[in-house]
């Protein structure tokens, strides 16, 4: 079953004497893809470390991807409704997957071998759905086989979790997927279809630059860039004082330390705090509604609507091999500040 090109296998390595060989079968019902860090044929979509604060790859050199060259596999049904399921590991060039001796694994009741990977796949659910009323679901691991269970006590540690028997591998429109160094986010086309799309942002942030916004200080009108500049900061730029949300034009003033560099006083209401400029996101798949921008996440800046930044500020997002936080869903920029995300105020025009 190893050495045979056309036939998929699941080695389960028990001992150096003693190994489970389990055959899979091909299904004109469904299609597999596979994610991982691998750019081998097997891989359909290649995914690498996401980088906190949007830095290119190159800036940050990352010494030890933390994800799986085969990472994990979808299966999705060719008929309707589509159902997408997501299981642990992928099949190598030689369409096989070997877990090793340290890898968890076991035999089920009913004869079935399944194990988990070094560190594992985790998936997520919101409750409510990918909407306005989404909430945070509860972080899971899923095993080889597609089975659901608790997350053990760190990524890789040797006991695996609880199975969880209520709940299913099946991906939902919002499902976040951990790979442990990169989270991906699960849409449906169903969802997409309702929700906003780029040219929805474009004509928002069109919107909020014919209203003038000023500072109120410099009494300069304000723009926010169009989203091809999204790197450099120009000069027409709003900028805000994350601490009250009050938003500026670029000024040289209010510095209220010298070792903290953004620590500023905002001249309206002489809250101290960090003083940013604003860039509104981008990426039209993490919006859950398709209100204005008006609230900005903490600290990196970034817009978007009341609700997409209340969703994503209360999401904990794995981070390292036991830790959550929440983080900027444009950028990755681990989130601070009392709400993780703050209301923005505009000054309109005086006239």
């Amino acid at each position: 079953a190893i050495s045979c090109k056309g036939q998929h296998s699941i080695s389960y390595t028990l001992s150096r004497n003693q190994t489970v060989v389990v055959e899979y079968t091909h299904d004109k019902d469904t299609d597999m893809f596979q994610v991982g860090r691998s750019t081998e044929s097997p891989i359909d979509f290649v995914v690498t470390d996401t980088v906190s604060g949007g830095q290119n790859s190159e800036e940050a050199q990352i010494t030890q991807s933390t994800i799986s060259r085969f990472a994990c596999r979808i299966v999705c049904d060719r008929n309707e409704p589509y159902t997408a399921r997501i299981f642990a590991a992928g099949f190598d060039s030689s369409k096989n997957i070997f877990l090793g001796e340290k890898a968890a694994k076991w035999k089920n009741p009913d004869g079935h071998m399944d194990g988990l990977t070094t560190n594992g796949v985790l998936v997520m659910h919101p409750r409510g759905g990918f909407t306005e009323e989404s909430q945070p679901g509860v972080w899971r691991e899923i095993s080889v086989c597609g089975d659901v269970y608790t997350l053990r006590e760190t990524r890789s540690a040797q006991q695996r979790g609880k199975l969880v028997e209520s709940e299913t591998n099946v991906l939902q429109d919002g499902s976040l997927i951990d790979l442990c160094g990169a989270t991906l986010l699960w849409r449906t086309a169903d969802g997409l279809f309702h929700a906003p799309t780029q040219k929805h942002i474009e004509a928002l942030r069109q919107e909020i630059n014919a209203a003038r916004p000023q500072c109120p200080v410099g009494l300069n009108t304000l723009a926010f860039p169009s989203i091809s500049r999204k790197e450099v900061v120009e000069e027409k730029q709003p900028w805000a004082y994350l601490s009250c949300g009050h938003v500026h034009g670029y000024h040289n003033w209010g510095h209220r330390s010298d070792t903290e560099a953004n620590e500023r006083e905002c001249p309206m209401c002489r809250t101290v705090g960090p003083y940013v400029p604003l860039w509104l996101g981008c990426e039209a798949g993490f919006y859950v509604d398709a209100g204005p921008p008006t609230h900005a996440f903490t600290p990196c800046g970034h817009v978007c609507s009341e609700k997409s930044a209340k969703y994503w500020a209360q999401i904990p997002l794995p981070h390292g091999t036991h830790a959550f936080h929440a983080a900027c869903p444009f950028c990755a920029t681990q989130l601070a500040g009392e709400q993780n995300c703050i209301k923005l105020i505009f000054q309109g025009p005086v006239d």
